[in-house]
C-alpha cells in the first residue's frame, strides 16, 4: 500500500498555484501551501473557501532570500512530503537581470536543495515554459548569459537559465524531477474563471475596448494556450508516475488557432469589430513600442515555432486526461475576463457574466433567476449598482441594456429582449432608473401578469423636459465619448468626488458605438409624444408603483398630480440631498428606500 501523498506547493497564491491546490485536495492529497506572509495565507484561505476547499490545506511561511527558504530540516510542515511543486517566481516584464535571476533562478536552485534534504526523496515538479524548456544542462549551465538577458529581456532569459539550473542541480543532488512547460494559461475550461491579465489577455482587452488597430502576424504565428484546470490535473498526475521522472513535458493545446485567427474568433464572439489590417511580426519588432503599445519582452512570443508535445499527449491519453474543446474554452475565458473588466471589476461577491437574451449578448450582475431586475440609467452602467444591489433584501439581477454598458445589440430591440429576460416568470419586481424606467413601464404595460411591482427611480418622463443641449445627439455623444471620469462626475453629480465610481462607465463609453447610442436615446426620450405615452401606460398599471427621486432632482409636480389622481397605488419617496444618480451619491439610502416597507401613497424623505 503506497504512502499517503503530501504536497508542498511553492507559489501557492498564484493563479496556477491556487487551482493546483484545488485539484490536489479533490484527489485527497494533503497540501502545505508555502506563502510569503501570514496575510498571504489568509488571502489564500479565503479564496480556497470560496472554491469549496475548507480542509486539507495548511500554510507555511517561506523566505526566498534565505538559503534554506526559512524551512530548516525537521520543520513540521515538511513531514511526509512526497512531492514538491515549484510554481514560485516572478512573471513580470521590465525586471532588471538581477531581479529576474533572484526571483526565477536562485529561488529555483534553493527549492531543489530543499528537496534534496527531505528524507522521502520527494518528486520535484518544476514549472518552466513552452518557450524556454528543454535546455541542455551540460552546455547551458556554464555559458555566459549576458547576451540572452540583453536580447530576450530579463524574464525570458531568467526562465531559460532556471530550466538548465534545475536540471543540473537536481542531477547533482540526486533529486527526482519532472519539468512541465506550459503554454499561456487561460481560465477554467468550464467557467473561464481566471485572474491573470498578462500576455494574451492584454490583446483581448484591446480588442474588447476597440483599441486594437491591427492583428499581429499571420496564421502561422502560434501563441498556444492551456486551460488552468487541465494543467493542474496534468501536474497532479506526474509525481505518481515513475516513467515521468527526469522528464520534461510540453503541455499546450496544439489546436490553438494562429494568433490573428484566435483574436478574430474572440472578436466575433464579443460581437465587436475585428481589425482587417494585419501587421507582420518583423514590422512590429522594428516599430517603436510607443507606436505598437507592446512591451518589447513580449515580442519573442510571437513565433511560428511548434513544440514537442507528443510525450505529454501520450501520457495524458494513457491516464485518461482529455484536453478541453479549444474554442469554447477560449470563449469562456474571454467572457470571464471581460465581465471582470480585465482584473479591475468593482469589489463585490455577486456573480458577473454574459447571457444571451433574444440573441443579444447581455452583461449582468447577480442571480439570473432573481425576481428583482434592475435596469440602469444612462450614461452610467450596471457596475454603479453593485453596492445597492448587495444591500437589497431579495436576490437582485442588474443588467446593462442592449447596446449600452457592456451589452451588445441595439436599443431598438428592448421589447423582445425584455420579454426574454422575464422568461415567462411572474411576480417580477422591475427597478428602472431614468431611461430604464421607460423600459420597465413598457414591459409592464404589455405583460401586466408578470410584473408585480415597479420601482422607478428618477423617471425622465415624469420630470421636466431636458435642456436643448441634451437633445443634440451628436454633441452629447461627442462629450460622453471623451469625457474623463472627473468631468463626467461633475456633469452628472455636481462634484468630482465620484470620479472613481464612474471609471467603469467611462471605459464603456469609450467602446465603439456606445456614446452615439446614448446621444440618440437622450434625444428621443425628450420627445413630447414619448413622455405622454409612458405616463399613460404607467397610469394604467395595476401593480404597486414606487417612485424614488432625489431631493435635487424632483418630479414635475403637475405630471405627478395627474398620475396620482389616476392611480392610487403609487407612492413616492424622496432621498434628501440626492440628485439624478442616488445609487452613486446615496447608495445606502437608496437601498433602504427600495427594500423598505412603505405604505401606498406615503411620501418618505431620507
Amino acid at each position: 500500500m503506497s504512502a499517503p501523498r503530501h504536497a508542498l506547493v511553492l507559489g501557492a497564491t498564484g493563479f496556477l498555484g491556487r487551482w493546483l491546490i484545488v485539484e490536489l485536495v479533490s484527489q485527497g492529497v494533503a497540501v502545505t501551501a508555502a506563502v510569503r506572509s501570514v496575510d498571504s495565507a489568509r488571502t489564500l484561505e479565503a479564496w480556497l473557501d470560496r472554491h469549496t476547499v475548507t480542509a486539507g490545506v495548511v500554510s507555511a511561511v517561506v523566505d526566498f532570500d534565505s538559503e534554506d527558504l526559512g524551512l530548516p530540516s525537521g520543520t513540521s510542515a515538511l513531514e511526509g512530503v512526497t512531492e514538491i511543486y515549484n510554481l514560485a517566481g516572478a512573471f513580470r516584464f521590465g525586471m532588471t537581470a538581477d531581479e529576474a535571476r533572484r526571483a526565477n533562478v536562485i529561488s529555483a536552485q534553493r527549492i531543489v536543495g530543499l528537496a534534496s534534504r527531505l528524507p522521502d526523496s520527494p518528486r520535484l515538479v518544476h514549472v518552466s515554459g513552452y518557450r524556454v524548456g528543454g535546455q541542455d544542462p551540460t552546455t547551458e549551465r556554464s555559458r555566459d548569459r549576458t547576451d540572452d538577458y540583453a536580447r530576450l529581456g530579463a524574464y525570458e532569459a531568467s526562465k531559460i537559465e532556471a530550466d538548465a539550473v534545475v536540471q543540473e542541480t537536481a542531477a547533482r543532488l540526486g533529486v527526482p524531477f519532472t519539468i512541465v512547460n506550459p503554454a499561456t494559461v487561460i481560465g477554467v475550461s468550464t467557467t473561464g474563471e481566471a485572474d491573470n491579465q498578462a500576455g494574451l489577455a492584454a490583446s483581448v482587452r484591446d480588442l474588447w475596448q476597440g483599441k486594437l488597430a491591427a492583428l499581429p502576424g499571420n496564421a502561422r504565428v502560434f501563441v498556444p494556450v492551456v486551460t488552468v484546470d487541465y494543467l493542474a490535473r496534468f501536474m497532479a498526475l506526474v509525481p505518481t508516475l515513475p516513467e515521468a521522472a527526469d522528464q520534461s513535458y510540453w503541455v499546450l493545446d496544439d489546436e490553438t488557432p494562429g494568433l490573428p485567427d484566435l483574436l478574430t474568433a474572440v472578436g466575433r464572439h464579443y460581437e465587436v469589430a475585428v481589425p482587417r489590417l494585419r501587421i507582420p511580426v518583423g514590422m512590429i519588432k522594428r516599430l517603436p513600442s510607443a507606436v505598437t503599445k507592446a512591451d518589447p519582452e513580449t515580442l519573442s512570443f510571437m513565433s511560428t515555432e511548434r513544440y514537442p508535445t507528443a510525450s505529454a499527449q501520450e501520457l495524458a491519453r494513457r491516464h485518461g486526461l482529455q484536453v478541453p474543446a479549444t474554442l469554447p474554452a477560449i470563449q469562456r475565458w474571454a467572457d470571464h475576463i471581460a465581465a471582470h473588466r480585465f482584473g479591475e471589476s468593482p469589489a463585490g461577491d455577486a456573480a458577473r457574466g454574459f447571457t444571451s437574451y433574444a440573441g443579444i449578448r447581455t452583461f449582468g450582475i447577480g442571480d439570473p433567476a432573481a425576481h428583482t431586475v434592475v435596469l440602469p440609467a444612462v450614461p452610467v452602467n450596471a457596475d454603479t449598482w453593485v453596492g445597492v444591489a448587495a444591500e437589497l433584501p431579495e436576490a437582485t439581477r442588474v443588467l446593462d441594456l442592449p447596446g449600452l454598458g457592456m451589452s451588445s445589440g441595439d436599443p431598438g430591440v428592448w421589447s423582445r429582449w425584455m420579454a426574454d429576460v422575464a422568461g415567462g416568470r411572474e411576480g417580477l419586481h422591475l427597478v428602472g432608473h431614468s431611461i430604464g424606467a421607460a423600459v420597465a413601464v413598457e414591459f409592464a404595460s404589455t405583460h401586466p401578469g408578470q410584473v408585480q411591482r415597479l420601482t422607478l427611480i428618477a423617471p425622465g418622463f415624469l420630470q421636466r423636459p431636458a435642456g436643448g443641449l441634451q437633445r443634440l445627439a451628436l454633441l452629447t455623444a461627442a462629450y460622453l465619448r471623451f469625457a474623463p471620469p472627473d468631468n463626467l462626475s461633475r456633469t452628472l453629480l455636481g462634484s468630482d468626488a465620484f470620479a472613481s465610481t464612474l471609471e467603469t462607465s467611462v471605459v464603456d463609453l469609450r467602446r465603439p458605438g456606445v456614446a452615439r447610442r446614448i446621444g440618440r436615446l437622450l434625444a428621443a426620450a425628450g420627445r413630447r409624444s414619448t413622455r405622454h405615452d409612458l405616463r399613460q401606460k404607467l397610469a394604467g398599471f395595476q401593480g404597486d408603483v414606487h417612485l424614488v427621486v432625489g431631493e435635487l432632482d424632483p418630479l414635475d409636480s403637475t405630471a405627478l398630480s395627474e398620475l396620482v389622481a389616476r392611480n392610487d397605488r403609487i407612492r413616492v419617496s424622496t432621498i434628501a440631498g440626492a440628485g439624478h444618480y442616488p445609487q452613486i451619491s446615496h447608495p445606502a439610502d437608496l437601498a433602504a428606500t427600495i427594500g423598505g416597507l412603505v405604505s401606498v401613497g406615503e411620501v418618505v424623505e431620507r
